[in-house]
């Protein structure tokens, strides 16, 4: 957004919705009421926070800070300039400098920022920053993979339909990750081919209020998820042999899982005799309870068991939903 910000594999095309409207803003908006924002019906907002590898707003920290106050979700974006440096390098300058995603339950994923190029007066590039499409490409993926490797996240892209055509070939590539469309008018009109739909949409340069106008497409349940993802694990196991077993779980989601309850029971002539200190045990009931499983992170629970007699045994195990069969 020159200056002011401002998956499936067909063309789609996706007609305005009502949503939840919101706001983007950066320096060049000045100083925001945000309690008038918020009066005036904007759920969430998008504050420029960096731009390269050597611009930081100086009023990012303000902005971001105000919408907070008002209640309003927040987020904030980076500006690309993909001739400067590696998009990698660039993502840790975005993340360190307030692109940080953090679970604390108002703050939306951050924001890659990649359009026309506005600067060809200066740099004397293409509106592609004179960049391959497969080099474009390449630049972009860097830039995702680091910001999740930071995060866990799957940072939005901005962009408009014509730019990631022209400077992409119409990637496919980033499905994933949420699409927050540019374009000004009263329909969103047609999507580049990797989105079967967009999550945000800016819709003007200028709304009823600071900034830019945007668009939520979704209901408040869905854009509170979006800053706020639901907690998530996957279980596994394995018979170590015919009394013993070991229960893997494993935090696969972007913020830390409280209070995971396990419970498990024998079958067979099969009776639970130990088990780690985190778990109470009955002669066929196992159940644990885990204070704080970190993202990224798993604990292995190992029990034993006494057997009798040669017919089948195991445990059934249960975190939640996830329910798992393991026979010695």
């Amino acid at each position: 957004m020159k200056f002011l910000l401002t998956g499936l594999l067909t063309p789609a095309v996706a007609m305005a919705v009502a949503g939840i409207p919101g706001v983007d803003v950066s320096n060049w908006t000045g100083d925001v009421d945000w309690e008038s924002v918020s009066q005036k019906g904007s759920g969430f907002a998008f504050i420029h926070a960096t731009e390269g590898l050597d611009y930081k707003s100086p009023r990012f920290a303000s902005q971001f800070a105000g919408a907070s106050t008002a209640g309003i979700y927040r987020g904030a974006y980076h500006f690309a300039q993909p001739h400067e440096s590696g998009g990698a390098a660039q993502a840790d300058f975005f993340v360190r400098n307030g692109g940080r995603w953090t679970p604390d339950g108002k703050t939306l994923p951050g924001v890659l920022d990649v359009e026309d190029n506005p600067y060809n007066s200066l740099n004397k590039l293409d509106h592609c920053y004179g960049l391959s499409q497969e080099e474009m490409v390449d630049w972009i993926r860097d830039f995702a993979n680091r910001y999740r490797a930071w995060t866990r996240r799957d940072v939005i892209i901005y962009t408009t339909t014509a730019w990631w055509r022209s400077c992409t070939g119409d990637s496919l590539e980033f499905a994933r990750n949420p699409l927050w469309l540019a374009r000004w008018g009263k329909s969103v009109g047609e999507l580049p081919s990797a989105w079967k739909k967009h999550t945000f949409w800016q819709s003007a340069a200028k709304g009823n209020h600071a900034g830019g106008a945007d668009r939520f497409n979704g209901t408040a349940s869905q854009l509170r998820a979006l800053a706020f993802p639901p907690i998530r694990y996957q279980l596994a196991g394995r018979a170590v042999r015919r009394n013993a077993y070991t229960i893997t779980i494993t935090n696969t989601g972007a913020r830390a899982a409280t209070g995971l309850s396990v419970y498990g029971k024998t079958f067979g002539s099969n009776k639970l005799v130990k088990a780690p200190k985190a778990c109470r045990v009955t002669a066929t009931v196992l159940r644990c309870k885990l204070p704080e499983l970190a993202p990224g992170k798993s604990v292995k629970l190992t029990v034993a068991t006494k057997v009798k007699g040669a017919a089948p045994v195991g445990l059934r195990v249960a975190v939640g939903s996830a329910k798992l069969t393991l026979r010695g």
